[in-house]
């Protein structure tokens, strides 16, 4: 017997349209990296009531300029600066615990007040824990020992934190919460799971689990059902929420140039799944470049220039990797990758950062297309040993000769540095809505 009742479709379709809630605002790498995420995330955050990290963790480097001090950031949210708005470290970030309360006691020595009372941090996050990074550090002696090449990790654990994650042998933030006891036995059982891979590794197991559940204590009353929290942001009052995406397109663990690549989902997925975001919930997707390309560490890098240019730019741009502290590599703006990024991210604007360092330079490339064995090709290569042996096709442009970082208004800006901004937008086939002069939150143009 079947009881039947007639449904109005249309009015369900209808309703699930009206009521997806508030869109969430994305910011991501649109390169290797370093492209200056945090001063758009900045910029932004003015306004924001939530600004949430979704992925990676204390391997990224933010580096954000309010009132002539410079705060760095590896997990906290850069809209921590907001006293206004509410940071949310999402599910799909490692957390060193360590790491997190240095960073956050050493800012609030700079100026950042009240941070912990404004941040929030899902309970389903996993943790990394310092022998993470010491594992870390013998992954990368052993690459080195066996390939003649390391990957260039920062060493800050990321890489065995998500390898214990994916292996189902991982902590979370809910677990060290939790019954203690369970909590101490997970973790000697991980800590010999990797000590039967790597027999050098020693850890005081008793001090760990001390300090961890000191860090316990602390950390409790920043817990929150990270789902349940979004989903409430997502559907109450109208709110801005966003998201500040760590690392880059390039160093996606899926579509970057692996294997020299970070361990997480840096592309607009990651925000989805760190977050616990449905997608008809992602509303503007901003991509960040430099007006030239770095990245830190080994891998193919088409446009590097390994000469005087190379140096000038690293120099003016004072390239040196925030987490690491190591010198960035330089090279032409590559409109290859930038554009790859695009496909992947579906950016509705771009932020175009560090123009001004360019204004010294007689005249200006930029990477437009690849050819491998003299033709073109279509698509970014995934194969390291293909990227390797591309061939760049540059388009030249004269130099402005004059300095920008005085800009606020397009208008301000010389033809030739228009023009250069115009050519990209054009060729990658979306607006720049920001072009960055400098390194202060009134260094940004805003374009419309």
């Amino acid at each position: 017997c079947f009881i039947t009742k007639t449904y109005n479709f249309e009015h369900f379709k209808k309703r699930s349209r009206n009521d997806a809630g508030n869109k969430v605002t994305v910011v991501l790498g649109a390169q290797w990296g370093d492209e200056g995420k945090g001063k758009v995330v900045d910029l932004l955050a003015t306004e924001a009531d939530f600004v949430c990290r979704c992925q990676g963790g204390n391997n990224a480097g933010h580096t954000v300029v309010v009132d002539g001090k410079e705060y760095d950031f590896h997990l906290l949210p850069s809209g921590i600066i907001n006293p206004k708005s509410v940071s949310l470290i999402g599910n799909g970030v490692v957390i060193h615990l360590p790491g997190l309360f240095e960073e956050g006691d050493k800012n609030e020595k700079k100026g950042l007040k009240g941070w912990e009372k404004r941040l929030i941090v899902s309970d389903r996050a996993h943790l990394v824990f310092d022998f993470h990074q010491v594992v870390d550090g013998l992954q990368e002696t052993e690459r080195q020992a066996q390939e003649g090449k390391n990957i260039g990790t920062t060493k800050k654990g990321i890489g065995p934190a998500y390898s214990s994650k994916a292996s189902r042998t991982g902590l979370r933030v809910c677990d060290l919460l939790g019954d203690f006891k369970d909590f101490s036995a997970r973790f000697k059982n991980l800590v010999r799971q990797y000590q039967s891979m790597y027999p050098s590794l020693t850890v005081d197991v008793e001090d760990q689990l001390k300090k961890l559940k000191e860090y316990s204590e602390r950390l409790r009353p920043m817990v929150r059902d990270g789902v349940y929290y979004m989903y409430e942001a997502l559907h109450g009052p109208p709110k801005k929420i966003l998201v500040e995406g760590a690392n880059a397109a390039l160093l996606d663990i899926d579509f970057g140039t692996y294997p020299f690549v970070t361990s997480s989902n840096c592309t607009v997925g990651g925000a989805c799944t760190g977050l616990g975001i449905p997608p008809l919930n992602i509303g503007d997707v901003f991509g960040v470049a430099k007006a030239y390309t770095t990245r830190v560490g080994i891998g193919a890098f088409p446009t590097e220039q390994l000469n005087a240019v190379g140096e000038l730019l690293q120099t003016r741009g004072h390239e040196v990797g925030v987490t690491t502290g190591r010198k960035r590599r330089c090279g032409w703006l590559d409109l290859v990758i930038v554009r790859y990024a695009h496909m992947i991210n579906g950016f509705t604007a771009i932020a175009l950062t560090k123009l001004d360092i360019l204004d010294v330079l007689d005249e200006i490339k930029v990477g437009v297309a690849y050819k491998l064995n003299g033709k073109r090709i279509p698509h970014f290569p995934a194969n390291m040993d293909v990227l390797q042996k591309v061939e760049v096709e540059y388009e030249t442009f004269p130099g402005w000769k004059t300095d920008t970082s005085a800009a606020r208004k397009w208008n301000d800006l010389p033809a030739k540095a228009q023009n250069y901004i115009r050519f990209i937008e054009n060729h990658i086939g979306v607006p720049i809505k920001w072009v960055g002069v400098g390194k202060s939150r009134e260094c940004m143009i805003q374009m419309f």
